[in-house]
Formats: structure tokens, C-alpha cells, sequence
């Protein structure tokens, strides 16, 4: 991303969110983003995925330049190279552990999405699980149902937004070393959100945000 920038009106007010980003990410690479509260790193994940566009400067994913994209177009980009993992789990509450795991293989065009799907879960040791609804998961297991989505359909890039934020310290270390564990094996790119430097620690570089600016 080139000279990344994000406003809102704040009523009648240009609020800046972020302000000059610049960094580049090379494949395999894993990027831990840093920051205090409101510092404006849920916002720059937003941007990278393609979610939200920028005010200024341009994300630019496997030579696209996102901003020039639909919101269609975006979508599209985001099922073919993206995993994601949400403080939140963001399950399908309508669905159960193993077809919120078959979703993303579907709309990306996998023929065998149930046994995919399966193995996924049978990875992140949920194979007792596959017809569970989210609401019958504890947090744990709730988000090792999200790490199977995310990394199934072998994306290029995962990004993990504060994965451990809603769990104890227990299980969230447990979380952690399995995403670390997945994301190796599958030489997947990552960029994770995170204000635990402990968990930043274990990537292979940390960028700061301070006040919407990289420090």
C-alpha cells in the first residue's frame, strides 16, 4: 500500500483516521499490526481486505489496485485470496460448524466442499463437532471453527483481527498456536491485529500505529 489514508465526517469535520501508510508484505511473511485503542488498526485491516476503501493512497492485492475495483469486484478478490479471523468469530449462527466451514470452499468453487470441509475441522480438533450450531460452542471452539474457514480454501493472504480478544488467556494461547501452526504448513501470508505484544512477538515483523500514523 502507497500513502494509505482514511477520513470520515465527524459532522461537518474531516475526522483522519489513518494518515500515510506506506508498507509492502511479501508472500509467507508474517506482519503483526500494533496499537493502542482507536489508534486505527482495525481500520487499516478493513482497507487491506477491501472492505472499506481508502480517501487516499491505494491498497494494491496481486497487482489490483482495490479502489479501482466494484464493491462486486472486491468481494469477488476477497473469496479467491482472503481469510479472515474476528475477534467476534463472525459464525453463521443458521449453521452449523461444518457448513459455516463449507461457505467459503462453495463460493470459491470446490467440488468436495463437505469432506474439505470435514478434514478442516477434523484439523482443529473438532472432528466430534461437524453438526454443532455456534450457539453450542464454547469461545474456543467457536473460533477454531473460524480458523478452519479461514484457512480452507488456501488463501494467499489470512488476516486475523484481535483473534484472541474474547478468550481467556488459556484457550487464547491455544488459538494462537494452532493459527501459527496452520498458517506454517499452508505457507500461508499473514497479517495480524493484535495489542498483545507477546502474540505480536511471534511474527516476523511488528509495524507500530500510533494516532493513525505508522511510528
Amino acid at each position: 500500500m502507497v500513502g494509505l489514508g482514511k477520513s470520515v465526517d465527524n459532522g461537518g469535520e474531516p475526522l483522519t483516521i489513518l494518515q500515510d501508510i506506506s508498507f509492502s508484505v511479501m508472500p509467507g511473511e508474517t506482519v503483526a499490526i500494533v496499537g493502542a485503542s482507536g489508534s486505527g488498526k482495525s481500520t487499516l485491516l478493513g482497507l487491506l481486505a477491501g472492505l472499506d476503501v481508502p480517501t487516499a493512497g491505494d491498497v494494491r492485492l496481486e497487482g489490483l489496485t482495490l479502489a479501482k475495483l466494484s464493491e462486486d469486484e472486491r468481494a469477488l478478490q476477497r473469496g479467491k485470496l482472503l481469510g479472515f479471523v474476528f475477534q467476534s468469530f463472525q459464525l453463521l449462527p443458521s449453521l452449523t460448524a461444518l457448513e459455516n466451514v463449507m461457505l467459503p470452499l462453495e463460493l470459491a468453487g470446490f467440488k468436495a466442499s463437505t469432506a474439505a470441509a470435514s478434514d478442516w475441522l477434523a484439523r482443529v480438533g473438532l472432528a466430534h463437532r461437524l453438526k454443532h450450531y455456534p450457539k453450542h460452542l464454547s469461545g474456543g471452539e467457536q473460533q477454531r471453527v473460524a480458523l478452519a474457514r479461514a484457512f480452507a480454501p488456501s488463501p494467499r493472504l489470512v488476516l486475523a483481527d484481535e483473534p484472541t480478544g474474547n478468550l481467556d488467556a488459556v484457550t487464547g494461547q491455544q488459538i494462537i498456536d494452532l493459527m501459527f501452526e496452520l498458517n506454517l504448513k499452508q505457507g500461508t501470508t499473514l497479517i495480524l491485529v493484535t495489542h498483545d505484544e507477546a502474540i505480536a512477538a511471534r511474527c516476523g515483523r511488528i509495524l507500530r500505529i500510533q494516532s493513525g500514523r505508522l511510528v
